[in-house]
């Protein structure tokens, strides 16, 4: 794991300190330098960064102005001569603050809980996106059959067929018939689903092959395609002509 880290300072100095500090450092990838802050949003615009060596006084655009621009925030150390300004900083939820002239211990200190708050980052983005796919895969509706409401599984569904004013809702080799249009599906189904034909819609997973006017699907049947859906249904399912 390595952080890529951008350096905006106008003092040459400072980028040759940090620099030389880095190359110490196996995590720290500089993969950038700007000495002015107006010159570093063209920068991110172009090159996302992990973190971000900031200092605070520099012409035109000062360091913590330049921060409250930015939408997507990378982790940020101020680097600044200035200690008046830590407050603020901190305020701009900055994992450190080092005031010039640091020394290395300082400055690795500061870059060890930069790569930890990383870490933590993707950490729980990998758990929201793992949740959400747990989300999605457990998902259910509710369908009437006969008297009863039947919870099933989004995600089990290969298939609807609409019958007049009822729709067969298929799963493995079976359905449910339930009374409702294959219109009022649409909304609650995710976009796995596609509609193939005015009297069916199918969950993509399931398909197998497309051949002639049919979809058959894994477990062998076989759906119509209806002629007006032909296009769609070749480009949803990314097959060529």
């Amino acid at each position: 794991m390595s952080l890529r880290c951008l350096i905006i300072d106008d003092e040459p100095l400072a980028h040759g300190i940090i620099t030389e500090y880095a190359k110490d450092i196996p995590f720290i990838n500089i993969v950038g330098n700007c000495y002015r802050a107006t010159a570093a949003s063209d920068f991110l615009s172009k090159q996302p960064v992990d973190l971000i060596f900031l200092d605070i006084r520099m012409p035109k655009l000062n360091g913590l102005d330049f921060l409250r621009t930015l939408v997507h925030k990378p982790l940020v150390i101020i680097t600044s001569a200035y200690e008046e300004y830590a407050l603020a900083g901190f305020d701009l939820a900055v994992c450190d603050y080092l005031l010039k002239p640091f020394r290395f211990d300082r400055f690795l200190k500061a870059v060890n809980r930069a790569l930890e708050l990383h870490n933590l980052n993707k950490q729980t983005i990998k758990s929201f996106e793992i949740e959400k796919t747990a989300q999605k895969n457990n998902r259910q509706i509710a369908i009437k059959v006969d008297k009863k409401h039947i919870l099933i599984k989004i995600d089990e569904i290969q298939y609807l067929e609409s019958l007049g004013n009822y729709v067969k809702v298929w799963k493995n080799s079976d359905f449910l018939l339930t009374p409702r249009t294959l219109a009022s599906f649409e909304d609650q189904l995710s976009t796995d689903f596609i509609r193939i034909h005015k009297s069916f819609m199918l969950n993509k997973k399931y398909v197998d092959y497309l051949e002639g006017n049919t979809i058959v699907l894994k477990n062998g049947q076989e759906v119509p395609i209806g002629k007006s859906y032909k296009g769609t249904i070749k480009q949803l399912l990314d097959i060529a002509d």
